[in-house]
């Protein structure tokens, strides 16, 4: 969502980089260009003001004057301007002292609400708390269905009644406490656009379910008149924060950027994805970070703690020193990988990633590695833990198994083949799992990596460090997990390339 203007402000402070001491001038010219950015971006007027003069504040005179690496000044004050618009600190929830803890989610039809419900009772769940969802949505077709259906997927039960929407608000409690819930979810309904009616029902139920947190849902991709939308809501609600939705969307972002400053509410959750597991707290440092190119590694260890099943990374891990690694193993930690969302999701939250691999999404279609994951399942285990056995009339079988070719299958023996021999080498494992190892880990981890596409080519030469994931994997704990999160890390970088061979199409 922020891909342009990341790189608006990349280029921006690549040109103070080049520049010993900064002029007034200069400092003008930068905050114009800053300031066009943040417009262009949908950004609204009044924060960009407030932007540019927080900005400013922190540059003039002696301070600046007297800054060695003015390029470098520059940045830490768009950065610190940035996580101030975002809303500064992330959310806190705080419980009810007497259970349930009861959240409302109000917004307009479209925006997202039933989803995010079940993806903010999973989010709980990961908590320790024990959710329950409300379906008060008793207007659009299925909503509660809906829910019922996500419900089962997130674990989380759903109550609701074929009353009115105020019955079942007011009903919630005493279900919750007879089911020995400690969390209310209240899925409210929608318009299409904001009326009369919408208002009087959501206020309405709110004054029956007296939430302990109202959280109003709205869709990023719709930019300022998101803002617009919460400011009404907020007339009538009182809302303790915003939950943004489809933040993985081209939309220009100013949004996420506006709305802490219009509304005076921080930004609580974003969804990232349509999977319920594409749902996290909003950090506003983190985020400043990806605009800014610095990445969210935090993110990324934090994802890859909740979603790795540690005994078979430590298993894989364990293999890959012994020099036994195996198709079966690659095959089980390509699953582990894939647990942690997209591949332009994860290339987001790298730091140092070069434009071209970012842009890989745009052409790599997430559905490719089934690819190669059936044309692994194609094989028999014992091909998979010896892959010299198979000949040509195994490579045809498996690939009318795998509905692919037999190029196809040929590049994958191959790559796999050559990455073993390097993973095999002197100090090789070192150096791919410590995150060093110079130029021959760096193609060990390739080749690897190029089992499920080239990374050659768009990788090393942009700086790309491919043993970066796996050292900030390492801080997971324990030599053996550390170890085992590097793994993963290669199999992020597996991901980042495109996963058809070439020979095959």
């Amino acid at each position: 969502m922020f891909e342009s203007l990341s790189e608006r402000l990349e280029g921006i402070f690549g040109r103070l980089r080049g520049r010993g001491r900064l002029s007034d001038a200069d400092l003008d010219e930068a905050l114009a260009e800053i300031r066009s950015a943040l417009l262009e971006a949908d950004v609204n007027l009044a924060v960009v003001r407030s932007f540019i003069d927080g900005i400013r504040a922190a540059l003039v005179g002696e301070e600046l004057s007297r800054s060695l690496s003015p390029g470098q000044q520059v940045i830490k004050a768009v950065n610190q301007q940035l996580i101030r618009v975002l809303g500064g600190e992330p959310l806190r929830i705080v419980h009810a002292s007497v259970p349930p803890t009861v959240v409302l989610l109000a917004g307009l039809q479209g925006s997202g609400k039933t989803t995010t419900s079940a993806k903010l009772a999973r989010w709980f769940r990961q908590q320790g708390r024990q959710p329950l969802l409300v379906g008060a949505d008793l207007q659009r077709p299925a909503a509660v269905e809906q829910l019922r259906v996500l419900g089962r997927q997130a674990e989380v039960p759903v109550f609701s009644e074929a009353t009115d929407p105020v019955a079942v608000a007011g009903a919630a409690r005493g279900e919750a406490q007879r089911l020995g819930r400690d969390v209310v979810i209240v899925d409210t309904a929608g318009r299409l656009t904001i009326d009369a009616a919408l208002m009087d029902e959501v206020r309405r139920v709110s004054e029956v379910v007296r939430p302990d947190y109202t959280f109003l849902v709205i869709d990023a991709m719709t930019g300022q008149d998101a803002v617009a939308t919460a400011e009404a809501f907020h007339t009538t609600l009182d809302l303790d924060g915003v939950i943004l939705t489809k933040l993985d969307g081209d939309a220009r972002g100013g949004a996420a950027l506006s709305v802490k400053g219009v509304v005076g509410r921080p930004i609580a959750f974003a969804s990232t994805g349509e999977r319920l597991a594409d749902f996290d707290q909003f950090h506003p440092d983190r985020m400043a970070n990806r605009i800014l190119g610095m990445g969210d590694m935090l993110s990324l260890i934090e994802q890859a703690e909740r979603e790795f099943d540690r005994d078979v990374a430590t298993q894989g891990a364990s293999r890959l020193l012994e020099g036994r690694f195996t198709l079966q193993d690659f095959l089980a930690q390509l699953q582990q990988v894939k647990k942690l969302g997209s591949i332009g999701g994860l290339l987001s939250l790298l730091p140092g990633v070069p434009k071209e691999l970012k842009q890989a999404n745009a052409v790599v279609d997430d559905r490719d590695v089934a690819r190669v994951e059936a044309i692994i399942r194609s094989m028999t285990p014992a091909e998979r833990d010896d892959p010299t056995i198979v000949d040509g009339a195994r490579r045809l079988r498996i690939a009318r198994g795998s509905g692919t070719s037999t190029q196809d299958v040929n590049q994958l023996l191959r790559q796999f083949r050559d990455a073993q021999q390097l993973m095999r080498s002197p100090g090789m494992l070192a150096g791919m799992l410590g995150g060093g190892g110079g130029a021959r880990g760096a193609r060990a981890a390739r080749a690897l990596a190029g089992m499920t596409g080239e990374l050659e080519g768009v990788g090393g030469a942009g700086g790309f460090d491919l043993g970066e994931l796996g050292s900030g994997m390492g801080s997971l704990g324990g030599v053996p997990a550390a170890r085992s999160s590097a793994k993963g890390g290669k199999g992020k970088k597996k991901k980042g390339g495109r996963v058809t061979p070439k020979g095959g199409h």
